[in-house]
């Protein structure tokens, strides 16, 4: 499978195992920072990025390209983008610190387990099943096949969904919960240029439903009028 944009660096610019089959979230979690301010909204902040592509060049499937295919190059990519983001970020993510997996609007992420109940875990422990379970179902040969001729499964891009809600879920919890930090070190125009690459990406190709992106609604409208 082929890659997709790679961004310039920074120089150049619970022991239970969970499965994902029910992500849901809900509005009854704490809000880690009680953030009542969103900085990530501030003009100063959202017109910062670290190129200014064509990103509708970036995301529209070329000629010629088979869509299955498109789509798994960017999931492969955009997973390897998001999880060294968050991974720059996770000495400041703990339990302590997280003790909710939450986003913007008190929003809060958990898992369903077998017997079909939602539980709520600490952030590192929500995010961290969340990548390995990206990265199982990336490394799945019958999911994600990576041999020529071989055929995508019926539901692939059900699974894509789900693999993009994960992601931007991951996004959602570094603006509300990190965005501090990631200015600190001076991430913030990463951020901002992975975002929109990502927001576009979805609502492009039809990957992520409104309510999913509700969260961080605010910040898509910013950045849009920003170009």
């Amino acid at each position: 499978m082929g890659g997709c944009h790679s961004y310039p660096s920074a120089k150049e610019a619970d022991g239970k195992t969970l499965q994902p089959s029910d992500i849901s979230s809900d509005k009854l979690g704490i809000n880690n920072n009680n953030q009542e301010a969103r900085p990530y909204l501030q003009q100063q902040y959202v017109c910062q990025r670290i190129t200014h592509a064509d990103m509708y060049a970036l995301i529209a499937l070329p000629p010629g390209v088979d869509k299955a295919e498109w789509l798994a190059s960017n999931t492969v990519a955009f997973f390897k983008h998001i999880n060294l983001f968050s991974s720059a970020l996770s000495e400041f993510c703990t339990p302590s610190t997280c003790p909710t997996a939450c986003g913007p609007g008190n929003a809060v992420y958990v898992w369903t387990d077998d017997h079909g109940r939602k539980l709520k875990c600490s952030a590192p422990l929500y995010f961290d099943y969340a990548m390995s379970y990206i990265q199982d179902l990336l490394t799945d040969e019958d999911v994600f096949p990576t041999k020529a001729g071989a055929k995508f499964p019926t539901g692939f891009v059900f699974m894509v969904q789900k693999v993009f809600l994960l992601l931007f879920r991951t996004m959602a919890h570094i603006y509300w919960s990190h965005y501090t930090q990631a200015q600190q070190v001076g991430l913030h125009p990463h951020l901002n240029t992975l975002f929109m690459h990502l927001t576009l990406f979805c609502r492009h190709h039809e990957l992520l439903d409104p309510e999913d992106t509700e969260p961080l609604q605010d910040l898509i409208t910013a950045l849009g009028r920003q170009g």
